[in-house]
C-alpha cells in the first residue's frame, strides 16, 4: 500500500509542475507580448517559492523512484537537469528580456521528462 502512496504523490507533484510548466509559458508569452516585467514580490517570489518547494519535493521522490523502477528513457541526471531547469524557468517566465529560445528550450526539455515519468508511472501501475 505505500508504494502505490507514494506513486500516488509522484504522480500528483509530477502533474502539478506539468502545469506550473505551462503557467510559466503562458506567462512568458504576456511579459514579451507586454514588455513588462512581473512584480518582483507580489507575483514573480510567490510562484517561484511555491515551485522550489513542490520541485524540491518532486526530486527527491522521483530520483528513488527512478532507482527503484528503472524506467526506460529516465535518469537521475534526466531528474536533476528537470529539477534545475523548473527553478529557472519559474523565475524567468516574468523578465521581458529573458532568451525566448533557452526559455522554450528548457521548457520542451521538462515537459518531455515530467511527461515521461507520467507516463511510465502509469504503466507500473497498471
Amino acid at each position: 500500500m505505500a508504494k502505490l502512496t507514494e506513486n500516488h504523490q509522484l504522480m500528483e507533484h509530477t502533474e502539478k509542475l506539468l502545469e506550473a510548466v505551462e503557467y510559466s509559458i503562458e506567462t512568458f508569452y504576456k511579459v514579451k507580448e507586454t514588455g513588462a516585467n512581473g512584480d518582483f514580490y507580489e507575483t514573480v517570489r510567490p510562484f517561484a517559492n511555491r515551485i522550489k518547494d513542490l520541485n524540491e519535493e518532486w526530486k527527491e521522490m522521483a530520483k528513488l523512484w527512478v532507482q527503484k523502477s528503472k524506467p526506460d528513457y529516465l535518469n537521475g541526471i534526466q531528474i536533476n537537469t528537470a529539477s534545475d531547469h523548473i527553478e529557472i524557468i519559474s523565475i524567468q517566465a516574468f523578465f521581458a528580456q529573458t532568451s525566448k529560445k533557452r526559455f522554450l528550450d528548457s521548457a520542451k526539455s521538462v515537459k518531455y521528462i515530467l511527461q515521461t515519468l507520467l507516463d511510465a508511472l502509469k504503466a507500473e501501475g497498471q
